[in-house]
């Protein structure tokens, strides 16, 4: 599965849901809400991407470092996302019960996404013609008679 499909996969569900929240939002809080749910939609989409992105390079350049880096920009992307409701806590610009549930709600929905394309995806785990060059042992001998 490229990475482009795999983006594709997990953002089109997101995109869905960050669209109901932003919904919701607006039915709840107004244009507060609809700005509070189209940013954290935006947010999250962008930042799982670009996270996606970087890890593609590493597995490109490295392979043997895939899974530590996977779960380090794991580690780093939910931080910096708590990060990001703990300094729009106080503003007044837009929701914040609605930014922060559109976060949240989004970022399950991307992991649940990018987890089901993983788990369904056909994966050659040994790359076609880069074994030893194996040819059959000719196992007939003839007999004396």
């Amino acid at each position: 599965m490229t990475t482009n499909r795999l983006i594709i996969r997990a953002a089109l569900p997101t995109f869905i849901v960050g669209a109901l929240a932003t919904i919701t939002g607006y039915i709840t809080s107004g244009s507060e809400g609809l700005i509070a749910g189209v940013f954290g939609t935006l947010l999250v989409v962008v930042f799982f991407t670009v996270g996606q992105l970087a890890l593609d390079k590493v597995i490109r350049t490295n392979p043997a470092l895939a899974t530590s880096m996977a779960l380090l920009l794991y580690l780093v992307k939910v931080g910096v996302l708590f990060v990001l409701l703990l300094i729009f806590r106080d503003t007044t610009a837009f929701d914040t019960k609605v930014f922060a549930a559109t976060i949240v709600t989004c970022t399950i929905v991307w992991l649940v996404a990018e987890t089901w394309a993983f788990a369904t995806a056909k994966v050659l785990y040994v790359v076609p013609g880069s074994g030893p060059d194996i040819r059959p042992i000719d196992t007939y001998e003839p007999k004396d008679l």
